[in-house]
């Protein structure tokens, strides 16, 4: 492969650095600030407030992601240590297969929350309405921070692999 200019490389680590930040910042915020807070608030604003924020949530994770796997691609492939798919020799590879399997984790997981635990949680949030009925509501919420935060677990995990192949 040809080298890459190097404002070329630069553009794409500032682009993989963005969407990181993006990303896990909001991951940070939801699990450590947003939802803690709601706590104190009754579910129906809690209902409302989590699906406007999850509106805007998931497509900025989802755009995240896309440019992670993108950029990652062109970064792994620039870098001198990279010497094929699954060739494992060395720190700095072992380290970025590691970070990839945490990576995908996060991904398996936010999809479960998207297409399967929010959409739950609506459902159960309407039926709440009718019947009083709080029990479906609060199970899901607790899977709701649970998986959140592993996903959190998953994302400093990721940031330490990332600074283990760095060191490398």
């Amino acid at each position: 492969m040809d080298t890459m200019p190097t404002w070329a490389l630069a553009l794409i680590y500032w682009i993989h650095m963005l969407a990181t930040v993006l990303w896990l910042g909001s991951l940070a915020a939801l699990s450590l600030l947003i939802l803690p807070a709601l706590r104190k608030v009754d579910t129906k604003s809690q209902g409302i407030l989590l699906e406007t924020i999850q509106k805007r949530l998931d497509p900025l994770g989802w755009f995240s992601f896309a440019l992670l796997l993108a950029t990652g691609m062109f970064q792994m492939s620039a870098n001198p240590n990279y010497e094929g798919f699954l060739a494992i020799s060395g720190q700095w590879a072992s380290s970025i297969l590691i970070k990839h399997v945490f990576f995908l984790a996060m991904i398996i997981i936010s999809a479960a929350q998207t297409w399967w635990l929010l959409p739950s949680m609506r459902r159960a949030m309407l039926r709440q309405h009718k019947s009083g009925d709080m029990a479906e509501v609060e199970a899901l919420r607790k899977r709701e921070v649970l998986l959140l935060n592993l996903n959190l677990i998953l994302a400093i995990l990721v940031l330490g692999m990332t600074a283990l192949a760095r060191a490398a």
